[in-house]
């Protein structure tokens, strides 16, 4: 009678797991773990960005009916960095909080009735705005240098545009008065700073991915 060798046991499953099924779960329990550290990242972000643009209402010029902030500055810094949706999150989030009742509105002013009143639009548009602004930025990161730099360019002035169409016809439509009115009062008197704060925005985001990218080259050879 011959004597069979017995092979190995238990490799796939049974009460006992091999080396295979093992590595397995280790694999499968990194990918939680890094699934995890990616959304606490992403929530960590979004908050930062509320914070960023819940400090940009506070600096303001009373103008009536549209106050001077530099939360359009921070629109698009939060669109530039956080892409498309967490941008448009962010700000989603920051609305939410100031309709809530939280003082994060221009002047510290907080609840639904800014939302409202004259600047509810451009209040409204800085959710399309970072969304644009993100996207522009993801192209931009996939495109040579200096086509990057014209597309974030244009998407910084095609997201300012954005605001100016959500936030004009809801002051046309609050004043009562014609969209050349509201355009007189609403978007004219800001053209120039626009102008100045996407090209803030463009030079910041640039130099800040040239940065991120000296680290990563130091910390990847």
């Amino acid at each position: 009678m011959s004597i069979m060798p017995s092979g190995p046991k238990n490799l796939g499953g049974g009460g006992s797991r091999g080396p295979l099924a093992a590595g397995q779960s280790a694999v499968t329990r990194l990918g939680s773990s890094a699934g995890a550290y990616t959304g606490i990242a992403k929530a960590v972000m979004v908050l930062v960005g509320i914070g960023l643009l819940s400090a940009s209402a506070y600096l303001s010029v009373p103008f009536y009916p549209v106050p001077l902030t530099m939360q359009t500055l921070a629109v698009l810094l939060i669109g530039g960095t956080l892409g498309p949706v967490l941008g448009a999150s962010s700000v989603a989030g920051y609305l939410a909080l100031g309709v809530a009742g939280a003082p994060v509105f221009h002047n510290g002013l907080g609840g639904p009735a800014v939302l409202a009143g004259p600047t509810g639009g451009y209040l409204i548009g800085f959710i399309a705005a970072a969304f644009v602004m993100g996207l522009a930025s993801r192209g931009a990161g996939r495109t040579p240098r200096l086509a990057g730099l014209v597309l974030l360019a244009v998407g910084a002035l095609a997201a300012s545009a954005t605001v100016y169409a959500f936030g004009v016809p809801w002051l046309a439509v609050f004043t009562g008065g014609d969209l050349r009115s509201a355009l007189a009062a609403g978007a004219v008197p800001f053209i120039l700073g626009d102008l100045l704060k996407s090209a803030v925005a463009v030079a910041a985001l640039r130099m800040g991915g040239d940065a991120l990218t000296r680290v990563g080259r130091r910390l990847v050879p």
